[in-house]
């Protein structure tokens, strides 16, 4: 089964969340997808080793959708195989007061992963130009903005330009960064809303928070549209995954991270002929043990 899915939804130009399908349309079956997955899981296992191993770089996953696109079982599905040791997810709720009392930044860099880790961002500093920008009532809770009188585009420019830059600081510094964006419909959330009412295991998932955004899904969408094209880099690329699909959504998400994790030049540690000499003699000792 030779298919790749990592460069098909790279964001290269300008971006039109209109214009992109939320549905899988192509011929890889279910079947085949879940055949498929089971595969890459084992190569990406093997590839976080190596970074690891490695321990010069690291790698951040940021995983941005809708409520019910699909991140939380995405990141179970995806990197359920890797060693837990190596991998840190953070999960972004409101922030707290003394996150408010920093810049919208602060906390996001408390919980990047070190060097030789994968950290996956289950939604991120994006949410600073998405749901902030949604709900500009939200903004006045920190307290260095409360002499801002009128969120204006050159307000939310300068976030762009706080989170590009941030973006390359990383990137120059061992970093590497790949976006993913699950693009759901607005039918397919209702959906799955209604699923976790209906079936009483899912009943907990819900909340009645969900249905006030949900009538904001326009507006996010033309925010998710202007953050992608204004972030989408070359040292911080966004992938819009169709996501009506959540099985088809974990393939292409697989693929994408072991096609980045593949392109950062890992390397095992390389041992010394005295680490050899050491490592032959300890292998003699250890066959003489009686």
């Amino acid at each position: 089964m030779d298919t790749n899915f990592s460069d098909d939804f790279l964001i290269k130009g300008k971006f039109s969340i209109k214009k992109t399908s939320t549905k899988y349309e192509g011929k890889l079956t279910k079947e085949e997808g879940t055949e498929l997955l089971i595969h890459e899981k084992e190569k990406l296992r093997e590839l976080q080793e190596k970074l690891y191993a490695d321990g010069s770089k690291s790698l951040l996953v940021v995983l941005q959708a809708m409520d019910a696109a699909g991140k939380d079982s995405l990141i179970e599905h995806v990197f359920g195989g890797v060693n837990p040791q190596g991998c840190n997810v953070t999960s972004f709720k409101t922030p707290s007061s003394k996150e408010y009392s920093h810049d919208f930044l602060w906390r996001h860099y408390l919980a990047l992963p070190q060097k030789g880790m994968i950290g996956i961002f289950n939604r991120s500093h994006y949410e600073n130009v998405l749901v902030c920008k949604v709900h500009p009532e939200y903004n006045l809770s920190e307290k260095t903005w409360r002499t801002v009188n009128d969120f204006d585009n050159r307000f939310w420019e300068n976030r762009y330009e706080s989170i590009r830059n941030f973006e390359k600081h990383l990137s120059q510094n061992g970093t590497t960064i790949v976006k993913i964006f699950l693009n759901v419909s607005k039918e397919e959330q209702k959906k799955r809303l209604l699923d976790r009412i209906d079936e009483q295991e899912k009943n907990w998932k819900f909340s009645m928070g969900d249905l006030p955004e949900r009538a904001l899904f326009e507006k996010y969408m033309e925010c998710y549209e202007e953050a992608i094209n204004e972030t989408s880099k070359d040292y911080a690329p966004w992938y819009v995954l169709p996501a009506d699909n959540k099985w088809f959504a974990r393939v292409a998400a697989i693929q994408i991270i072991i096609d980045t994790l593949e392109k950062m030049d890992l390397r095992l540690p390389h041992l010394s002929d005295e680490d050899k000499l050491s490592l032959g003699e300890a292998k003699k000792q250890l066959e003489n043990e009686k």
